[in-house]
């Protein structure tokens, strides 16, 4: 239904920055929660940041908070992610989610998923 596509991945040095773009299909993107997930090798899907439709509430995880800030563009359907201070911990695919969850952090609670797109942060 939703069709999100995630942009600005690549290979970094650790300290260096990266902006993620997500941009978002349909009319309703405003109405919805948008977050950022990622993906290390063997390990499981964790939450990043998340913010809601008009932007106001946001929410981070602790491995992130101060370092990465999530926003959003309505008018261009486009939600972003600025991550300073990269370390090589945050290498991951990220992932684009967007959905009405009622706990910010809960992947499950997403429906509509990017592709993802390749984070690596080198020592």
């Amino acid at each position: 239904q939703v069709q999100l596509v995630e942009s600005g991945g690549g290979l970094v040095q650790a300290g260096g920055s990266l902006r993620l773009s997500c941009a978002a299909s349909g009319r309703t993107f405003s109405s919805l929660t948008m977050g950022w997930f990622r993906q290390a090798p063997e390990k499981e899907r964790e939450f990043v940041a998340a913010i809601r439709g008009s932007g106001t509430i946001t929410y981070y995880a602790d491995s992130v908070k101060g370092r990465f800030t999530i926003s959003r563009d309505n008018a261009k359907n486009t939600v972003f992610l600025q991550m300073n201070s990269l370390r090589p911990e945050d290498t991951a695919v990220y992932y684009c989610a967007g959905g009405q969850p009622i706990t910010m952090s809960q992947g499950r609670s997403y429906p509509y998923w990017g592709q993802g797109t390749q984070v690596t942060v080198s020592s």
